[in-house]
């Protein structure tokens, strides 16, 4: 048994080295191995590693297994000892029938690096087959007139068996009348004719029986033996001649079942019975009869089954034509099967990876060979996958092709492919196999979370309670897993940000965000902080968000009124001439609010007063003016009680009284007035009013005007310098009349109104600009004495 292939040393040192370069197999022939039939199981047949000119270590590093092209395996390779061994027993009639050589095509897949080596399986005959006549018996009619060196065609043995193991020769059982020739045909096999070396006399025997032996060229010979009865008949002197002696037709395989073949003819120049002619197989195989039939009287050849150009390419029919004599003649007829595109394509998957890793350029992700049992272009192929895809395919050596990634992969763009890989072939009508694979694309952290917002704005009212859900960041990962997997946290803040983070804190695993404590708007109106969004991938992968937090006001804070101070110490009365017109400026509260807004919108309103129809008050600046001309029955002192309110939900006010004296100058009587809230002037008699007021006047009238005249001169003198500032002309208007009737003076100037009841004068005079402001209240020793309260405002 030869356990190295059949090329030449030199050949097979080009074809290694070809295969080991990676070369493809178009320029080299497949390395080839010898086996006989009949071998047992795990009988060796050759040292691949050796072959392959490789390590023997080196076969299990890089893969190595055998492919075979029906998917059945004859063989086994041995990794740790590189021996391809017999898996079967093998039986070369079975798998190659008379065709020579029987090789039996494989490869060899190295799948690390990948390299595909052909290499073929040369199943070697052995004489295992005797010759066999699938007649025991023949029967042969001689004419009696036949003269010596008449040949008659005798029937041939059938050897499964090929070459020299083979029919090789014939003879028959020792006689005087006849001896056998062997004579080969043109497609090698051997036929015996039989010879007759004297003329047969019917009169003296009539029949002759020969033992006929077929005998094989084995080591030993193998024979087999057929009875030979040859009848001697009487003179037909006319055998039957076909018109041709060979016919030659072709036929596709795609014809139908009893579809006309061919029509064979024969003439006998006899007449009568000897001339009557009948066809029938000369020696027909089983083969040829379940294919064919054959109609005696008209010669007409017909199909019995469907032909098939893959399995069988051609025919030759004997056909033998007999006429009543038993005179025959033969012709051949040869049928060769054409090929029609009826097979499709086949793809056989030798090798599939899946999932792969998105990150993963150029990976073999399937291995896989493609074939066509037709021939001529109905077997020549061409394999595409769809263009939409990122794979691509690459072809190699006996129709092997590897689909490879074309670049690298996206899972958060697609998941998966289902690619179509589509065989065709070029035959008339094309036909094609496709085949679904689906590519699963594993996921890699390759993409940070990704916030719905690069910045969040959340509100909050303060005098929250503490713990409070505020708000929520949300962060998504195109990855999956625990690549996709969010956590949120702070980012680290600076040493000045520490404080900060008292007041928030975030959940780890939703990012919702709760504040710790409750918020005062007038501390804190507004702060923000950084939250970083973390993957569970290794390495981990982050982004940013920035989270603002805006505290909304709340009307938490009554209003605070600055004019007139409401602190309990000596009064601040406000003066009012008699002769002031409607309109006239009395006094004005200011307040503020610390809220925000229109928390901080403060209206006023006149709630009650001594005379509710003397004074009017201006909602939205707080100013009080004269509503009517001032008459004498008015009370002297005006009791007013003030309603500031914001404009907050729900509104808080704070309520502030006023007192205003009316007088009829500016003397020091006028202002020493008892401070009673119930003081009021009752005068039960209009007569006696009029007459103790008129001499009252009168008297004071001329106190007033010389004490008012003296003072003026003497306080003007004193206070030239600070009065000087507001009024460069030192000139006092002679009335406060508002001239536009909007409740606010027409010049923009400030005034202060002192009242003490320790000096017992009171002044009208210019201030210098000042912010409104209140002074502390004197405490100890200088808390007895009577202070003096100075209210300062700008009126516009």
């Amino acid at each position: 048994m030869a356990r190295e292939g059949t090329m030449i040393p030199q050949q097979r040192q080009v074809l290694f080295l070809l295969v080991l370069l990676g070369v493809s197999g178009e320029a080299s022939e497949p390395v080839r191995f010898s086996v006989a039939e009949e071998m047992e199981v795990g009988s060796f047949v050759a040292n691949v590693a050796k072959t392959l000119g490789l390590e023997v270590g080196e076969l299990s590093a890089r893969g190595a297994r055998i492919l075979s092209e029906d998917n059945r395996q004859y063989l086994q390779l041995n990794l740790e000892t590189g021996d391809l061994l017999l898996r079967e027993k093998l039986d070369r009639e079975k798998l190659c029938g008379p065709t020579e050589p029987c090789l039996l095509p494989f490869q060899i897949l190295l799948e690390k690096p990948f390299q595909i080596v052909r290499a073929e399986l040369w199943v070697q005959d052995i004489n295992d087959h005797s010759p066999v006549f699938l007649k025991t018996e023949m029967l042969l009619n001689v004419p009696e007139n036949s003269p010596p060196g008449s040949l008659f065609s005798l029937k041939t043995a059938q050897d499964l068996d090929i070459g020299s193991n083979t029919v090789q020769n014939y003879t028959i059982s020792l006689n005087s009348y006849f001896h056998v020739q062997t004579h080969a045909r043109g497609d090698g096999r051997k036929f015996p004719e039989l010879v007759l070396d004297e003329v047969l006399d019917r009169e003296v025997q009539s029949e002759v029986t020969l033992t006929l032996t077929a005998l094989d060229g084995g080591s030993p010979p193998r024979s087999g033996t057929a009875q030979i009865r040859v009848l001697v008949v009487d003179i037909n002197d006319n055998a039957p001649v076909f018109a041709q002696a060979q016919y030659e037709v072709q036929i596709p395989e795609s014809s139908p079942i009893g579809s006309l073949i061919v029509t064979v003819s024969a003439r006998d120049l006899d007449i009568g019975n000897n001339g009557q002619v009948s066809y029938s197989f000369f020696q027909g195989s089983e083969e040829i009869v379940n294919t064919f039939e054959v109609n005696p009287t008209s010669g007409e050849i017909r199909m019995r089954r469907k032909l098939d150009f893959e399995a069988i390419k051609s025919y030759e029919v004997d056909i033998e034509a007999t006429d009543g004599g038993g005179l025959s003649g033969k012709c051949t007829v040869v049928v060769q099967v054409t090929d029609v595109n009826d097979n499709a394509p086949e793809l056989i998957i030798s090798s599939f990876t899946s999932p792969i890793p998105e990150n993963s350029p150029e990976t073999v992700v399937a291995v896989f060979k493609i074939r066509d049992q037709d021939s001529g272009e109905n077997g020549q192929m061409v394999c595409s996958i769809e263009e939409n895809v990122p794979f691509i395919m690459k072809p190699s050596i006996d129709n092997f092709y590897t689909l490879l990634t074309e670049t690298s992969l996206d899972r958060e763009s697609r998941v998966e492919y289902n690619i179509t890989i589509v065989v065709t072939d070029l035959g008339t009508p094309r036909l094609k196999t496709e085949r679904n694979i689906t590519v699963l694309i594993s996921d890699v952290n390759d993409n940070p979370p990704e916030f719905t917002q690069t910045a969040y704005t959340f509100y909050l009212q303060e005098n929250n309670i503490p713990a409070l859900h505020i708000g929520s960041v949300r962060a998504y990962d195109k990855d999956s897993g625990t690549n996709a997997k969010v956590t949120y946290s702070f980012q680290s803040p600076e040493a000045r940000e520490l404080p900060l983070f008292s007041y928030i804190s975030i959940n780890s695993d939703n990012g919702h965000l709760y504040v710790l404590r409750s918020l005062d708007y007038e501390v804190i109106q507004a702060f923000q902080f950084t939250v970083r969004a973390s993957d569970g991938g290794s390495p981990s992968l982050s982004s940013q968000a920035l989270v603002h937090v805006v505290v909304l006001d709340e009307n938490d804070n009554s209003p605070f009124v600055l004019y007139p101070l409401q602190n309990g110490t000596v009064p601040c009365n406000d003066l009012v001439p008699r002769a002031a017109e409607p309109g006239y400026l009395v006094t004005k509260v200011v307040a503020v609010d610390r809220d925000s807004g229109q928390n901080s919108w403060l209206s006023y309103q006149l709630l009650k007063a001594t005379d509710p129809g003397l004074f009017t008050m201006w909602a939205h600046n707080g100013e009080v003016c004269t509503a009517r001309t001032i008459s004498d029955r008015d009370a002297i002192k005006q009791r007013l009680l003030v309603l500031v309110k914001d404009n907050g939900e729900p509104p808080l006010s704070t309520m502030v009284t006023l007192n205003v004296v009316l007088v009829d100058g500016f003397s020091e009587p006028y202002l020493q007035l008892p401070d009673t809230p119930n003081e009021q002037v009752q005068i039960d008699s209009l007569t006696i009013y009029l007459i103790i007021s008129l001499a009252v006047i009168s008297f004071l009238f001329l106190v007033s005007i010389i004490m008012f005249i003296a003072i003026r001169l003497w306080k003007r003198k004193r206070d030239a310098t600070d009065c000087s500032q507001f009024d460069p002309n030192g000139l006092f208007p002679g009335h406060l009349r508002d001239a536009s009737r909007t409740g606010t003076l027409s010049q923009s100037y400030q005034y202060e109104v002192c009242l003490t009841s320790g000096s017992g004068t009171s002044e009208f005079k210019f201030l210098k600009p000042i912010l409104p402001s209140v002074h502390p209240q004197a405490s100890g020793k200088d808390s007895q004495e009577t202070p003096v309260l100075r209210n300062s405002y700008m009126l516009t």
